[in-house]
């Protein structure tokens, strides 16, 4: 006799009702690990696209610069021949007239290719705000779903975590009608088994690693005379049918 006049049989029975709520509560368990990792891929990603944002908007303003340097260079270009031409009323040899002819000439060669650069510019202005504002708008979408499913994996940790508390609780009240040797053994097996540590045979071979059963093992079985262990997963074992 056992636990509260318990024979093994009893005791076997008890097992079998732990490892039920045993394999809820390791599940359990699992999916709680597996959510955070799950909603941390998706935060990587979002990341991933708030980075290119802001590539995108390093890009525009660096074009914007660019333009706003050119811009001022031009202005610069338009006063020295502006000044220039209001010299050449001032100048007393035709040697220096011609000398800044040709520099206005070079200035007017030099305005022009900061206007053709200020042209050109206008067009990688318009397709970098173009490029941000399309990004902008993924990166609106793509946070609404990465909220939507932060909240939603949020609501699951919680539903989880009740029904986690809820087992826990019944298997703290099942516990204590099991042997203590008994559940030490069973505990064990069922920490290095990833949450299986009894399991019925089934057409002669172990439930839990399939491995073919001898007839000596079956008949130990039927007598319930101690717990008997797969030789090649250390499961404890149990005969459904006689339970």
């Amino acid at each position: 006799m056992t636990v509260a006049g318990q024979n093994l049989k009893d005791q076997i029975k008890k097992l079998v009702e732990l490892q039920v709520m045993d394999e809820e509560i390791f599940r359990f368990k699992r999916e709680l690990r597996e959510k955070p990792a799950e909603l941390e891929a998706l935060k990587v990603e979002f990341e991933s696209k708030k980075t290119k944002l802001k590539a995108l908007e390093d890009k525009l303003k660096s074009v914007q610069v660019t333009q706003k340097e050119l811009e001022l260079d031009l202005k610069s270009k338009e006063e020295g021949i502006s000044k220039a031409d209001g010299s050449l009323s001032l100048l007393k040899t035709n040697k220096e007239y011609q000398a800044r002819l040709l520099e206005i000439e070079n200035l007017k060669a030099d305005k022009s290719l900061v206007e053709e650069k200020i042209l050109m510019g206008f067009d990688d202005l318009e397709a970098a705000r173009r490029a941000l504002e399309a990004e902008k708008a993924v990166v609106v979408q793509y946070e609404k779903e990465f909220n939507a499913k932060k909240k939603q994996v949020d609501d699951e940790v919680a539903v989880i975590n009740d029904q986690l508390k809820v087992r826990e609780s019944q298997r703290a009240r099942v516990a204590p009608e099991v042997r203590p040797d008994y559940l030490s053994r069973y505990e064990r097996v069922l920490k290095n088994k990833d949450g299986l540590g009894i399991v019925k045979v089934v057409d002669h071979t172990c439930g839990g690693c399939y491995m073919h059963l001898t007839e000596q093992v079956l008949n130990e079985l039927k007598k319930y005379q101690e717990l008997i262990a797969c030789d090649m997963c250390a499961r404890i074992l149990y005969l459904a049918d006689d339970l």
